[in-house]
């Protein structure tokens, strides 16, 4: 939705390489220009550590080019055209007036847990899809009437000798413009005066930031001062613009979230396979992050479900603080992310290494309604349908099961099939493990996009419906489901879920640790 707030009195110049500062004093005024990096300072940076890895830093990592593994420094450039020119088009059908853009994507910043203690730095998805700066307390700003005229702008962190002994070197203002293939660069205490001064020099434009999701404190005061003190004003969140070109992966996105797949699909397996009779939730949540540590995955994706017997029944269980006995299976939801892209898979398994009768009843229950919704993949439905077949597809095995009444009608086991299965079958991954979280799953899915398939079962103790045999068991089977022309591709295939892999797979660890 556009927010008309008040629109800008100044005249339209596009945006130069420095800009012009106002700073004022109880005693004069003064103008003073910021000027961007000279290019023939740029060669220099190219020999001192950057703020990230780089190809001369980490070639074991990076090729020459590349901002993140195998995805380069013109594919970034691209991304930027590639919105500006989006936000360009959405805005024509409200206006036919060649409005210029402003649009301000802020990096995170760190959260501490205690004084002077960081948590794990993790990016901003949208300004890493569109900046591949690694660093925090940054911002990327973009200006321009559409993408072959737009100007790509970073503010960051200037260089500081005391900052930089403690927590390492930064890219600073020099070095961004050649490591990101951004136009200019400034620091970010120039942000402010970098708006102001837009804003005298353009007398109609839409401002585009997220204002209901602030990530940094400074940046956003910034941006809301600028709101309150001009007048006719316009201003609409970029998010959805973003989204909507993270949707779809190129090539080398779909070459990492191959890799973060096969990463998680291999440690989940090596989890089972040394998973026993009072093996705790713990020590399997502990097995499977070093297994995608040591695989090459930065950190686990999300906080891993690691539920043993009838705490399968809980969706997020994620206390992992139980033993596991003899008889109870696990349902461990667990994914890794591999430079900046999530996997998220989801296996059950009976941790004696052996299914019991009923547990082979509803494990191969959820196992077929799966493998039918991965092949419906190919007639490209929406996840929403996906859903609604997921929902029919559990009625008729419930019945078949003797859960539900032999004589319910379809549509009374679809809603009866809900109350097993409490949450939806599918949605988009990527940068995110949620991804792309305001595209709708009402449409169709295309070639480029990747997803999750993921239909469950739960029996809940006190549930009144099933026999008695299937009370506190729980079953989830989750795979990630590359959309292509020519059908779904499964990239976690590498992970067993066929009840004969699985035993097979424990049964051949417990022989060798014998």
């Amino acid at each position: 939705m556009m927010h008309v707030i008040r629109q800008i009195n100044c005249s339209l110049l596009r945006t130069g390489i420095g800009f012009p500062l106002k700073t004022s004093c109880s005693c004069s005024t003064k103008t003073t220009t910021i000027k961007a990096p000279k290019a023939s300072r740029q060669w220099q940076v190219k020999a001192v550590k950057q703020g990230q890895p780089t190809h001369a830093t980490h070639p074991h990592l990076l090729q020459e080019g590349e901002l993140l593994p195998g995805v380069r420094q013109d594919e970034f450039r691209e991304r930027r055209f590639r919105l500006m020119e989006g936000i360009h088009r959405h805005a024509s059908k409200h206006d036919n007036s060649l409005k210029q853009h402003l649009v301000v994507i802020p990096s995170a910043t760190k959260v501490y847990m205690t004084e002077k203690i960081p948590y794990i730095f993790r990016q901003n998805t949208d300004f890493l899809y569109l900046s591949g700066c690694l660093e925090p307390d940054n911002a990327l700003v973009l200006t321009g009437t559409r993408g072959d005229d737009h100007v790509s702008t970073l503010f960051v962190r200037k260089h500081d000798m005391h900052s930089e002994l403690w927590d390492g070197p930064r890219t600073g203002v020099e070095g961004a413009p050649t490591l990101f293939g951004v136009d200019q660069a400034y620091a970010l205490t120039d942000l402010e005066p970098f708006i102001a001064s837009f804003t005298r020099s353009h007398r109609s434009f839409i401002l585009w930031y997220d204002f209901m999701n602030p990530l940094q404190p400074d940046v956003h005061r910034t941006l809301r001062e600028f709101l309150g003190d001009a007048w006719n004003k316009m201003w609409e969140s970029p998010k959805p613009f973003i989204h909507q070109l993270r949707l779809y992966k190129s090539p080398a996105e779909v070459a990492l979230m191959k890799d973060s797949c096969r990463i998680a699909s291999d440690a989940i397996a090596a989890t089972i396979a040394s998973s026993y009779p009072g093996v705790t939730e713990h020590q399997l949540f502990a097995r499977v992050d070093y297994e995608c540590r040591m695989r090459g995955a930065e950190y686990l994706a999300y906080p891993p479900v690691v539920a043993g017997g009838d705490r399968a029944n809980i969706i997020h269980y994620i206390s992992n603080n139980q033993v596991v006995t003899e008889g109870e299976m696990v349902l461990m939801d667990a994914g890794c992310e591999y430079h900046g892209y999530s996997s998220d898979i989801t296996r059950t398994w009976p941790v004696s290494g052996r299914f019991s009768q009923s547990q082979r009843d509803l494990y191969e229950a959820v196992l077929s309604v799966q493998t039918e919704l991965i092949r419906m993949c190919a007639t490209l439905p929406s996840l929403d349908s996906l859903f609604h077949a997921m929902c029919s597809l559990l009625g008729l095995r419930l019945q078949e099961l003797g859960v539900l009444s032999s004589r319910s009608t379809q549509d009374e086991l679809s809603r009866a099939a809900y109350s097993f299965c409490p949450h939806h079958v599918s949605h988009y991954l990527g940068m995110d493990v949620h991804d792309t979280a305001l595209i709708p799953r009402s449409v169709p899915l295309e070639p480029g996009m990747v997803i999750t398939v993921e239909p469950g079962i739960y029996v809940s103790p006190l549930n009144k419906l099933a026999p008695s045999q299937y009370h506190g068991l729980g079953v989830r089977i989750e795979d990630d489901v590359l959309i292509t022309a020519s059908g779904p591709i499964v990239l976690t295939a590498g992970c067993p879920k066929q009840i004969d892999d699985i035993e097979k797979l424990m049964s051949n660890q417990q022989s060798m640790n014998s």
